[in-house]
This record gives C-alpha cells, sequence and structure tokens, in this order.
C-alpha cells in the first residue's frame, strides 16, 4: 500500500515533530547535493582574494581569474536549482518509516482487505494496528546523509574549504576591497581622465607599498630597486609621465619614442637613482624621490678561536647588514707560503679542493646584526694544525657580497700528547700531504717500533703499527690510490687515538694516565680550554681511585674488625677539601702560565695519591670463599698476562731476530717476578688432579718454554698452558659466590666470554698464528677483569647486607669507622656523611655545576629515554 497524505490524528500528533526534523534533512541533502560546486566556487574566489593574490599578479590575469570564478559560479547556480528539488511529505513519510522495524506508520494507515465480517480475524487486526500505533511514540527522525563524495570524487570542495582557511589564517578580509582599486569608477570615467599608481619597495626589505594617489607632491625616500606601477585611465594621450630614477631612455632613443613610451597606458619602471616622478595632465601629482641605497652586509671574526680537547673549532664571527643578511660562506685555503717545509713537508702537496662551510645563520630574530659560532672538527683533514687562509663572506637578497678580511690562522685541530700518538699523526699527515712521502715513512714507523717494550702499553697496538708498516711499505713500491691512501690515513688515526686515550679499566692506571697526559700538556704548552679538560679527567681519576680506596679499606676493617688502623692506612686519610684545593691550585698555576709550579704541585699530588696505593694481605688464612675467588681469578689474570706477554715477545722473533734475546738479558727480573708468580699460583691454585694451571698434563715445574722433554715446540708449549689455564678458570667458574644476583649472573657471564676467548687463543697457538692468539688473549683478559669487577659488586652487596644487620643487632657505632679521606661513615652503610662537605661559596659552584651538568644531559636526546625522564624529574624538583 502506498503513503497517503490525509494522515489520521492520532497518527499525525504522534509523528509530527520527528515527521518535520525528517523532512527537514532532505531537503538539507538535497540542498550540499545540488549547490556545493556553487559554494566551492564562491570560497576559492574568497581565498583568491583574501590572501592577496590580485596585488601580486599582472592585472591582466586577475580580471580573467575573476570572469573566471563569476562564470563558473553562474553556472553552478544554474546546475543547483535545475538539480534542487524540496522533499515531499510522503517522501520525508517513507524515509521516517523506514527507520522503524515493521514500518509502523504504513501499518498504523493501512485497513483490512479480507475477514473484516470475521471477529476473531478484526480481533487479531485490531491488536496489530495497537502495537503499531504504539511503535509510533518510538519515532526518531534520521540523520540527514550529506556527504557527495559520489558526486565530487576528486574532493574539491575540501580543496576550496581549505584555501579559505589558510586564508583567514594568514590574509585579510580588508584585502578583497583592493579589487576596487583595480579601475576606475563610474564618475571616474565621466569626469574626465584619471591615474593611479603604486610605489613597491623590494620583498626583502619589509618595507609597506605606497598608494601614490594617498600621496600629494611630496618627498619620497625608497630603496634603490623599488617598483613603480602606473595605470592611466580615459582618452589616450590626456595623461604622461615624466621621471628621471629608471634611466628607461636609451641614448639612441629618438623624441619621438620617449613622447610614445610616456602616454602608455600602463607602465612599470624601477627605481634605480634619485631622480623625480611627474605626472603630466588634469589631476597630475609631482614627488621628489631619493633612492637609498642597499649597502654591501659586512663580516668579521671578532673573538679569538677556541679549540675543545677532541679539536673542535669554534670560531666566532658578527655579520651586519642594513636589512637582512641571507646567507655565508667560509673558505679555508691552505697558506703555503707559511708553512715550514721539512721532513714530510718538504714535497710539494697533493692539490685538494677549499674547505667550504656555509656560516650558522639565526633560526628566528633579525638577521640585521647578529653574532654566531662556526663549529666544525678539522682534526682529521690534512691542514689541521697547518697554516691556512681564513675568508669570511656573506650576501644579502640583492646579491650584494661582504667578505671579512683574510686571516692567517693554523687550522684547528685535536692535539695528541702522547709521544708515540703524536708521531703516528705526524706520519698520517705525511701521507695525506704527498703519497710519495710512503717509503719514507715506511722507515720512521720501523724506526719508532724498533723496541716496543715501555712505548706500547698493550701488544695489540704494536700489532696495529705492524700491518700498517707492511701496508705502506707494499704501497710504497707503486702508486697507491685514493682509495688506499684514505684507508692508511684512517687507520694511523684509529691507532693514534687508541694511544692517546688507551683502554684503561684499572683505577690506578686510569689516575696514572691522567697525570702523565696533564704533565704532557703542560710540557706542550696547551690551550686553557684543554687544560680544563684534562683536569676534569684527573678529578674523575682521582674521585674512581679513593672509591677503590675506601672499597678496600672496608674489606680490610670488616675481615679484621680488632686490628686498628696502621700508620699505612692512618696517611691516607686527608680531607676532600684539601685535593680539590689542590687540583684547583695546579688548573689556576697553568692558566696564569706558572707552568714550573704547577709541574712541582702535580709531582707532589702523584706522590701523594701513590702513598694512599692499596696494599694486598700476604696470606689467604681466615679468607671468605668470595675473596679466596677474587685471589684465584687475579692469579689466572696475571698468568694470562704472562702467556700474552711470551706470546708477544716470540712475535717480536719472527720480526727481528735476536732481539728477544737481548730483551731477555736486559729484563731478567721480569722473568723472574714470572716464574715467581707461577710457583705461587701452583702453591695456591692446584686443580683436583694436582696438576698447575699453567702446567701441562705429565710436565714437570720449571721445565723450559722453548723444547720441552717431548720435544714439543714452543707454540704447542703455550698452546698447553694456554688450554691448562683454561680448565683452571672452568674449575674456578663453578664455585663462584653471589648465585642468583644480578651482578654474580654478570660475573659468570664475563668469565664465560673469557673461557671462549682463551679456546680461541689456543687454536691460534696451535696453528701458529700469533697475532690472532694475543687478539684472543687480551679479549680473555679484558673479560676477566670483567668479571672481577662484577664479582667484586657482588661481594659488596653481601658485605653491606650482612654489616647492617650485624649493626642492627650489636647496636655498633658505624661512625666510629672512617674511610680513605678521613670521613666518618655513613650511619646506613653509605660511603661518607655530612661533615667536611662543601662550604660557602664552593657550596653554590658545586650546586651551579651540577645543575648545569643535568641540563646538558637531558638535552642529548640520544641517552636512553628512562634517564632522560629521571633528569627531568630532578629539574622539576631543582
Amino acid at each position: 500500500m502506498t503513503a497517503r497524505d490525509d494522515l489520521p490524528n492520532d497518527i499525525n500528533t504522534a509523528i509530527r515533530w520527528p515527521l518535520f526534523l525528517t523532512r527537514l534533512g532532505m531537503g538539507a541533502e538535497a540542498i550540499v547535493r545540488a549547490f556545493w560546486p556553487l559554494w566551492s566556487v564562491i570560497f576559492a574566489g574568497l581565498a583568491f582574494l583574501m590572501i592577496g593574490l590580485q596585488d601580486l599578479l599582472p592585472i591582466q590575469v586577475v580580471w580573467a581569474a575573476i570572469a573566471l570564478t563569476v562564470g563558473g559560479a553562474l553556472w553552478a547556480l544554474i546546475h543547483g536549482i535545475r538539480k534542487f528539488s524540496w522533499p515531499s511529505l510522503n517522501e520525508a513519510l517513507a524515509r521516517l518509516d523506514a527507520t522503524m522495524p515493521g514500518n509502523p506508520i504504513l501499518a498504523a494507515m493501512d485497513s483490512q482487505a479480507i475477514g473484516a465480517d470475521d471477529e476473531a480475524s478484526l480481533a487479531v487486526w485490531t491488536a496489530h494496528q495497537a502495537r503499531m500505533r504504539a511503535r509510533l511514540k518510538d519515532a526518531k527522525a534520521p540523520e540527514p546523509d550529506l556527504r557527495v563524495s559520489k558526486a565530487d570524487p576528486f574532493a574539491l570542495r575540501y580543496v576550496a574549504v581549505l584555501a579559505l582557511l589558510v586564508a583567514m589564517v594568514f590574509g585579510s578580509v580588508l584585502r578583497v576591497q583592493s579589487v576596487s582599486a583595480m579601475g576606475p569608477t563610474g564618475s571616474d570615467l565621466a569626469s574626465g581622465p584619471t591615474w593611479e599608481g603604486w610605489l613597491e619597495p623590494p620583498r626583502y626589505t619589509g618595507l609597506p607599498s605606497i598608494y601614490l594617489n594617498d600621496i600629494d607632491s611630496a618627498r619620497l625616500e625608497t630603496p634603490v630597486g623599488s617598483q613603480v606601477t602606473l595605470r592611466f585611465y580615459g582618452e589616450v594621450g590626456a595623461l604622461s609621465v615624466n621621471e628621471t630614477i629608471s634611466n628607461r631612455s636609451a641614448p639612441t632613443d629618438t623624441a619621438e619614442d620617449v613622447i610614445e613610451a610616456s602616454i602608455q597606458t600602463a607602465q612599470e619602471f624601477e627605481v634605480v637613482q634619485s631622480g623625480s616622478i611627474e605626472i603630466q595632465g588634469p589631476g597630475g601629482r609631482y614627488w621628489e624621490v631619493v633612492a637609498t641605497p642597499d649597502r654591501a652586509p659586512v663580516v668579521f671574526r671578532d673573538e679569538e678561536i677556541e679549540v675543545s680537547y677532541d679539536g673542535e673549532a669554534q670560531i666566532p664571527f658578527t655579520a651586519r647588514d642594513d636589512y637582512a643578511v641571507a646567507e655565508g660562506m667560509a673558505r679555508i685555503e691552505l697558506a703555503l707560503s707559511e708553512v715550514d717545509r721539512r721532513y714530510g713537508l718538504r714535497r710539494d702537496p697533493e692539490p685538494r679542493a677549499v674547505i667550504e662551510l656555509p656560516l650558522p645563520m639565526p633560526i628566528a630574530g633579525d638577521r640585521t646584526d647578529f653574532s654566531e659560532t662556526l663549529i666544525d672538527n678539522f682534526s682529521q683533514h690534512p691542514w689541521a694544525n697547518l697554516p691556512v687562509t681564513l675568508n669570511l663572506t656573506v650576501s644579502d637578497e640583492a646579491d650584494q657580497i661582504g667578505e671579512a678580511v683574510p686571516d692567517v690562522i693554523d687550522l684547528p685541530g685535536r692535539r695528541f700528547f702522547d709521544p708515540m700518538a703524536a708521531a703516528v699523526i705526524d706520519l698520517r699527515r705525511s701521507i695525506l700531504w704527498n703519497r710519495d712521502n710512503a717509503a719514507d715513512v715506511a722507515l720512521l714507523i720501523r724506526a719508532i717500533s724498533h723496541r716496543p717494550d715501555g712505548v706500547f702499553r698493550s701488544s695489540t697496538d704494536y700489532l696495529r703499527l705492524r700491518t700498517i708498516l707492511r701496508r705502506v711499505e707494499a704501497l710504497s713500491r707503486v702508486r697507491m690510490t685514493d682509495d688506499q691512501q684514505s684507508e692508511i690515513a684512517q687507520a694511523m688515526w684509529d691507532l693514534a687515538i687508541r694511544l692517546e686515550e688507551g683502554d684503561l679499566e684499572d683505577a690506578l692506571e686510569r689516575l696514572q694516565r691522567a697525570q702523565d697526559r696533564l704533565s704532557e700538556a703542560m710540557r706542550n704548552g696547551a690551550s686553557d680550554q684543554e687544560i680544563a679538560e684534562l683536569m676534569q679527567e684527573l678529578r674523575e681519576a682521582t674521585d674512581d681511585y679513593l672509591r677503590q680506596l675506601s672499597r678496600q679499606a672496608q674489606q680490610d676493617q670488616q675481615n679484621n674488625p680488632d686490628q686498628e688502623m696502621t700508620q699505612n692506612q692512618n696517611s691516607m686519610e686527608m680531607s676532600q677539601n684539601d685535593l680539590q684545593e689542590m687540583m684547583d691550585r695546579i688548573q689556576q698555576l697553568m692558566e696564569e702560565g706558572r707552568m714550573a709550579e704547577a709541574q712541582e704541585a702535580l709531582e707532589q699530588l702523584r706522590q701523594l695519591m701513590e702513598n694512599m696505593q692499596v696494599t694486598q694481605g700476604q696470606g689467604q688464612q681466615g679468607q671468605s670463599p668470595g675473596e679466596q675467588a677474587m685471589e684465584g681469578l687475579a692469579e689466572t689474570l696475571r698468568e694470562q698476562q704472562g702467556l700474552s706477554d711470551q706470546a708477544f715477545r716470540d712475535l717480536q722473533d719472527q720480526f727481528n731476530p735476536g732481539q728477544g734475546q737481548q730483551q731477555g738479558q736486559q729484563q731478567p727480573g721480569q722473568q723472574g717476578e714470572q716464574g715467581q708468580q707461577q710457583g705461587q699460583q701452583g702453591q695456591g691454585q692446584q686443580g683436583q688432579n694436582g696438576q698447575q694451571p699453567g702446567q701441562q698434563p705429565g710436565q714437570q715445574p720449571g721445565q723450559g718454554q722453548g723444547e720441552n722433554g717431548q720435544g714439543q715446540t714452543l707454540q704447542e708449549s703455550l698452546a698447553d698452558r694456554q688450554r691448562a689455564l683454561r680448565q683452571e678458570l672452568n674449575r674456578q667458574s663453578q664455585s663462584l659466590p653471589g648465585a642468583g644476583t644480578e651482578a654474580g649472573d654478570a660475573a659468570r657471564d664475563a668469565l664465560d666470554r673469557a673461557e671462549g676467548a682463551m679456546e680461541g687463543a689456543e687454536e691460534a697457538l696451535r696453528e701458529n698464528d700469533l697475532a690472532g692468539a694475543i687478539d684472543n688473549q687480551s679479549e680473555a683478559m679484558e673479560a676477566l677483569r670483567e668479571g672481577m669487577r662484577n664479582l667484586g659488586e657482588a661481594m659488596a652487596q653481601q658485605q653491606q647486607q650482612g654489616q647492617g644487620q650485624q649493626g642492627m643487632a650489636d647496636g655498633a657505632d658505624p661512625g666510629q669507622q672512617r674511610d680513605p679521606l678521613g670521613r666518618n661513615v655513613g650511619s646506613n652503610g653509605q660511603i661518607g656523611s655530612d661533615e667536611n662537605l662543601l662550604q660557602g661559596e664552593d657550596v653554590y659552584r658545586r650546586a651551579r655545576e651540577l645543575l648545569d651538568e643535568i641540563r646538558r644531559r637531558s638535552g642529548e636526546g640520544e641517552r636512553p629515554e628512562e634517564e632522560l625522564e629521571y633528569l627531568e624529574r630532578l629539574l622539576d624538583r631543582f
């Protein structure tokens, strides 16, 4: 049955409001689907005008765009009117009825077709209609469907809306009225000829445009390069212009050409000089124009160049311009006439490209006058620490260039204070200066590495240098390529860094290394910044060493609680302020140039720290299982060091036959000490089979190392000793304390890596690969050290827990104990207390240093997220 317009009153009352809303929503759907092209065209036209494009484009393009917009709007309006149809009541009734189950509106309006005479059938029909009429009370208007994606598959309506929003944010509604200024009004045309004019300064100046019709005859100041636009309306020739600011007239132009050019209805010319503009005719004007020149930018270096310890250079500069500096460039060229042409620099240098670096510009703010710093690291460049010419240039938007006075400076680079590292860097520069120096460099490398004892701290460093030597000697016989030259230079740089920085894990070695580098810096005349960084390294190494002394002192007191402090331990007590003042005094002396006094103070600090060295116990009676394990691992480490030294001497014999015998004669004390250590290990750490850790099965102690009784070679003997040492390490790792703790598990993992490295060293020794064996032995010793550190942490945790429980049970006074700095031990087991803390200005100075360090670390995005969150909490709190 179809819907009808004559609704019963009860049905009309129940669905009147939902039906009205449904019809209204359907009307909105019809309007959107019919007129979306119209409002899209209107939005696009408004965006065009509000953003101000009519002021930038030629007037012909603007009028064409306006005509196109008006035409499109008319077409969209006609199309919408033809397509639009307001929904009828029956359509709205059908839409509303379809939203409810069972179509209750049609059912309530329906009548019974058959069975009207049957009372039972009539009762069923009456009950059905009653249910349908009850459902009408729940009628709700459906939401209108305003989507037109099928009619607009390219979403042009959204493009128009987006353009309007951008124009509303970045444009202005007031710009729409500028369209009216593009043509004369009806009254103007009726009154006779008229004109319009604009004066637009260059965009980069930031100066506003001037509407000449609003300016009476007056004196105008405008930058050179400003654009003048004139429009004449009315009879052609009634108005003309006479100007002397553009030099438009060529020397060959006739008087007729000048007159014809002056009466053109549209004229544009650029201000290139001071002069005048005169509009001749009805309503004419006269302006005296003063062209202000755009001065070239200026740049100069205003402060000294600062170089950090790792070679990072900071070159400060200042730039100025009357409007804004656009960009800048730093050019660095080799000042060959200033170079000391000796040694590896005797030959002519190979041609290299000029170093060009863009100068940093302010990201935000004024660029008319600013100071910035060019930061870069030239340490690996062949010209590092050689005389170069630094030339700074800047330019503005008018492409004018300003240059600074060229400076001849030493190209900043990292300085190496280790003598061997400095020698390697010097040879590296010779290779990069001219590859023909390869033969001379090879001879010098062979000379400085002839007697490596006492020069190289690690056998790996010596092997790396020998590898570089073989490579340089091979390439010296042929013409090395650019890639080969770069490869050798990178290998020498890496070796120099390793020699300079080292791989020092022990606190005492790190402290001595920091003192040596600082002493070398004093002799070589380091800069203030390098001194500050080396002093900071010395402070950190001193703090690490003092913590080691404190832990050792606590262990000694715990093992011998009734034994008083010895005189040597008492000599270690001193104030933290005393150490701080001594190091501050050293830094102050160095900054003042009093190097002799600073060297003497550093020597006093060295002697003081040597007097605080930890002495090891002589006996093993009463030692805990953890201490016995630590002592056993220490012996294993010493034995592994002895094996590595022996392999290193054997490798030297391969390159320099007979040198090992000379070294053996020169250093009998070292061999005796090694034998004594092996004897002690045999007494204190015999395995289950009664053999010594470094002894072969069936080999007698003290048997020779060259050829044993069974005719084994030296490498086979070393391999057997390496195997026995690995087996001993495996036995020791089975009984390590601290199982189940994080530090104890880390110690076991480190010892497993050491055992794997020992196995690799054993295989390399059996294959007569001494270089590979030394590398594996170095890895084994590194893993052993790490395991011992982790084991020490596990033991310290256990001791701290036991110490706290004993203090709670016995009521002991932990304040009676003192650490190596003479401070009382805190009540909760921590090292130190509030005694002898910084006072006065030192408190605020240290607080500022800590806060600056926290801020610096919080700005390093590469740090873990947990650490950054912790640093942010610290900053929020303090």
